[in-house]
C-alpha cells in the first residue's frame, strides 16, 4: 500500500496509528499486516493529478465517439467529479492539457447503439435487419456481447444465430434493431463457453455446450473465430 500511495512505511505506519486513535477499528501491526473491521468503510482516496488527466481525456474521447446517451453520461461524469474536488486538483480535471480529436470520417448509424448497450446489460438477444457490404439484407437474430468501438464505426461482437458462430456487425450497416425477451441461461453458455474461443480463434466441439442449450436455442454452437457478418 505505501508503494501504491507513493509515501514512506514510516508514513504509513503513522498514518494508520493516527486512523486507529480516531477510532476506526484495525487490527494488526507493523511488519505483520492490518485487517478494516466489518461494517467499516474508509472514504474513497482522492484522485491524483495523473489520475484525473487519464479520466478526462477517456472522458474527452467518448464525447467525441459516443452514442448520444455516452456523450451525455460523460459529460455528466465531469461534472460529478468536479463537484467533489478541492479547489488546487480542480485544473487537472478541467484544464488537463490532453485532447482527443474529432473524428475526420464517420459513418452514421441508423440504429441507436444505447438499445445494444442496453441489451448487452440486460443479457437479451437482439433481432436486427442488417445490410452487408453489398447492401444484400438479412433478418437477424444475435447475442450481443460487447460493442468495439473504433475511431469512424462501431462493431457489435455477438453470437449469430443464422450463421451458428461469432459476427462483427458494424452499425451504420443496422437498418433496425429490437431488444427481445430475456434468456439470461443460455445467453450465459455462449458467453461463458465461447468467448474465450473466439478471442483465440480457436474451435470448441459442439459437445462443449449442453443439450439445453441446443434445445431451446436450436442452434448446435462451434466456433471458428468471428468474422464480420455476412
Amino acid at each position: 500500500m505505501a508503494d501504491e500511495l507513493e509515501i514512506s512505511l514510516r508514513t504509513f505506519y503513522r498514518d494508520i496509528a493516527d486512523l486507529i486513535t480516531d477510532g476506526v477499528p484495525i487490527r494488526g501491526e507493523a511488519g505483520i499486516g492490518y485487517v478494516l473491521g466489518e461494517g467499516y468503510d474508509l472514504p474513497p482516496l482522492m484522485f491524483s493529478a495523473d489520475e484525473l488527466e487519464a479520466v478526462m481525456l477517456g472522458l474527452r474521447w467518448v464525447m467525441r465517439r459516443g452514442d448520444k446517451d455516452l456523450r451525455r453520461a460523460a459529460q455528466d461524469s465531469v461534472a460529478k467529479i468536479g463537484a467533489i474536488l478541492p479547489k488546487d486538483l480542480k485544473p487537472s480535471l478541467f484544464d488537463a492539457g490532453l485532447l482527443a480529436p474529432p473524428q475526420f470520417v464517420t459513418f452514421n448509424d441508423k440504429v441507436d447503439v444505447a438499445t445494444i448497450r442496453r441489451a448487452i446489460r440486460e443479457q437479451r438477444k437482439v433481432a436486427l435487419r442488417y445490410a452487408d457490404e453489398s447492401g444484400s439484407e438479412t433478418e437477424r437474430k444475435i447475442w450481443p456481447i460487447a460493442i468495439s468501438y473504433f475511431d469512424a464505426q462501431r462493431l457489435i461482437v455477438g453470437w449469430c444465430e443464422m450463421r451458428n458462430d461469432f459476427r462483427h456487425f458494424r452499425t451504420d450497416r443496422m437498418i433496425a434493431a429490437e431488444v427481445l425477451g430475456c434468456e439470461a441461461g443460455v445467453r450465459h453458455l455462449v458467453v461463458t463457453l465461447g468467448l474465450e474461443a473466439y478471442r483465440v480463434g480457436r474451435r470448441r466441439p459442439a459437445g462443449h455446450f449442453s443439450d439445453h442449450a441446443r434445445h431451446v436455442t436450436g442452434a448446435v454452437f462451434t466456433v471458428d473465430g468471428g468474422r464480420t457478418a455476412g
